[in-house]
């Protein structure tokens, strides 16, 4: 599970990238990839379009996304949950209670030579700066690292 603030930018185009990953390289894996927000303000509403346009140039689907909050149900049924930055950590906690089971990294975590939990830079907001190519590069490294990391 991809884990950013409103689930309509960051969280989604990783989601997206992930999958198109897998779905080149890996076909045959079953591999369950969502995103959540650890907010409301933009349940239900679609991938930001400037995100949408910056994965459509780079021939990555993301229709029918609808952004949705995480939820403690999300904790105990997912095996690994990928934030973008720390203060994504701090909400989800607020959710959780407790990451009792360790499952929550950032995603550039995967990118240190000795993948460490929650010691890696944050993802770039695209909502604040506006540059969603930057953001790609830094999501699409995050991805290629976390395959590798987890054997794949």
């Amino acid at each position: 599970m991809f884990v950013c603030h409103g689930n309509i930018c960051r969280s989604p185009m990783a989601e997206f990238i992930m999958k198109e990953l897998i779905r080149k390289a890996y076909a045959n894996e079953e591999i369950c990839i969502a995103s959540s927000a650890t907010s409301n303000e933009e349940c239900g509403n679609s991938i930001y379009p400037p995100a949408a346009y910056t994965l459509s140039l780079h021939n990555i689907p993301c229709e029918g996304h609808k952004a949705r909050r995480f939820t403690t149900n999300d904790y105990n049924e997912c095996d690994l949950i990928v934030v973008m930055e720390e203060y994504n950590i701090r909400n989800l906690t607020r959710i959780i209670g407790c990451d009792c089971d360790a499952k929550i990294w950032k995603l550039l975590d995967f990118e240190l030579p000795e993948p460490q939990r929650c010691s890696g830079a944050d993802i770039s907001d695209p909502w604040y700066h506006g540059n969603f190519d930057k953001t790609y590069n830094e999501i699409y490294r995050g991805c290629k690292a976390l395959l590798r990391y987890l054997g794949l």
